[in-house]
């Protein structure tokens, strides 16, 4: 089913009509009716009652998002909100190193006290917890500096900072956001497959797929580093979307 993306958003946001002063394109979107004047939509074209929202020179009328550019606009929404949602987690995980690197010693008897509480419940289950690999990380990160953790703590903000400002750039179709989308999630591609050399799971699979689709998704569908025309073809494939200039062209041919 072929999602019209024009009408999706003239449904939720409201249509967006102009009146430009040329009078052959102003006929071209306006009508008479039994109920009063009706304007055509930029965005979707339908004719809309009631006075325009704005007038002027065609080329100052608002460039109004159509088509794929709203397709493009809400897939680059859907990654904001997982930037946004992995640089909130991994904030709360610099929050939990930090603390542990204030407490090491109170949270390493505590894990001690648990661990010899729980050792018979999992040996009756035949689980040595003593060779986990799980419990055997747990107590190497013991034996780190106070430094070392802060600096992983410090480490993590900035990784979370680089996310969270992906994401807000991204919401706002930022190209500047697009491009370090791009270069942060490529450069921290090779540390993902290394981790799954290491321990393989489902939740590091679909990660790593889905930055892999995300860095050739924007590098594409963008035209950044000058792929298929680059920053040129990118802005002229968003003018011709306009209705206005759609309209010009027919006026012009006809």
């Amino acid at each position: 089913m072929k999602i019209d993306w024009d009408r999706r958003t003239c449904a939720r946001k409201g249509h967006v009509t102009y009146a430009p002063d040329d009078p052959r394109l102003r006929v071209r979107l306006h009508a008479e009716t039994a109920l009063g004047e009706v304007w055509r939509c930029l965005r979707c074209g339908d004719f809309a009652l009631g006075a325009p929202h704005g007038a002027g020179p065609a080329a100052e009328a608002p460039l109004v998002p159509r088509g794929k550019v709203l397709r493009d606009l809400f897939i680059l929404r859907f990654l904001a909100i997982e930037r946004a949602v992995r640089g909130v987690f991994i904030v709360l995980v610099a929050a939990a190193v930090w603390k542990f690197s204030n407490s090491q010693d109170a949270v390493r008897r505590l894990f001690d006290e648990y661990l010899d509480v729980l050792r018979p419940v999992f040996r009756h289950f035949h689980y040595d917890l003593d060779h986990s690999p799980v419990v055997g990380t747990i107590q190497k990160t013991f034996g780190y500096k106070h430094s070392t953790l802060l600096l992983v703590a410090a480490l993590l903000l900035a990784y979370a900072l680089i996310e969270i400002i992906e994401a807000v750039g991204l919401w706002y179709a930022k190209r500047w956001a697009e491009y370090l989308t791009v270069v942060a999630t490529a450069a921290f591609l090779p540390l993902e497959v290394y981790e799954l050399t290491e321990h393989i799971s489902w939740l590091k699979i679909a990660t790593l797929v889905l930055n892999i689709l995300a860095v050739l998704y924007i590098a594409l569908a963008k035209r950044l580093f000058g792929l298929r025309g680059g920053h040129r073809a990118f802005e002229a494939e968003r003018q011709s979307a306009s209705l206005l200039e759609v309209e010009e062209s027919a006026g012009g041919g006809g």
